[in-house]
């Protein structure tokens, strides 16, 4: 082979060397550099999963947390309406002591209102012989005197009874309800119909709504005779 064919040979292999390198990506000039990027790609990867794994922790911790404190609010919420509702009926025992305990003591003041209001339908002046009132005539206005200061007590037992929510039943004229009246007598039925409370002999009482004391009362009734009891 001749130096020209050789020459030739060699260009050729120097253009293909060439053209090879250049289609090559940039690799890493040296073995450590290298080394060093496949290590810094590690890291980043450990890291990467580390804190995969943190942030996977985290999200169980904080829903343990929150699993917990949803429990203690459910306690607590249901401490709470046991607690309502014991206070409530510590109320309601304590409301109901308090009224059996002044439930005597308001029928008491009834009855002395009754004595009261008997006294002034019928005067001590009425129940004399008449010679009794004729003497004691002059004394008239003296005794009229008494029976005002009689109504003013009265008025005021009233207003206490009032003030405690005790207040009269408004029965004549209405029809007879057993739950708030006895009927102690009837009389013939007339123009208002049967069944018709027309006088009470003792007055019944409501306290706070609920009867505290029920009535006496003469009732209308077709074919009575006056006076029976039904």
């Amino acid at each position: 082979m001749d130096d020209r064919t050789k020459q030739a040979l060699l260009e050729r292999f120097r253009a293909y060397l060439d053209g090879a390198e250049s289609a090559q990506p940039d690799l890493p000039e040296t073995v450590d550099e290298a080394a060093e990027e496949t290590a810094d790609l590690y890291a980043i990867f450990v890291e990467l999963a580390g804190l995969r794994t943190e942030v996977r922790t985290e999200s169980r911790l904080v829903k343990d947390a929150l699993d917990q404190f949803r429990g203690v609010f459910d306690t607590l919420r249901g401490a709470q309406a046991t607690l309502q509702r014991e206070l409530d009926r510590m109320q309601a025992e304590a409301r109901e002591q308090g009224r059996a305990a002044l439930r005597p003591l308001l029928l008491d003041v009834i009855d002395v209102r009754d004595r009261l209001q008997a006294a002034l339908v019928l005067p001590a002046t009425e129940r004399r012989p008449w010679f009794a009132r004729w003497r004691q005539r002059p004394a008239a206005a003296g005794s009229e005197a008494w029976q005002d200061g009689l109504r003013m007590t009265l008025r005021r037992l009233d207003q206490v009874l009032q003030d405690r929510g005790v207040v009269a039943l408004p029965l004549v004229g209405r029809p007879f309800d057993p739950a708030t009246a006895r009927a102690v007598g009837t009389v013939p039925a007339g123009a208002e119909g049967e069944g018709i409370v027309v006088e009470e002999v003792r007055s019944g009482f409501l306290w706070n709504g609920h009867v505290l004391r029920t009535a006496e009362v003469i009732v209308s009734k077709r074919g009575s005779a006056g006076g029976e009891k039904p």
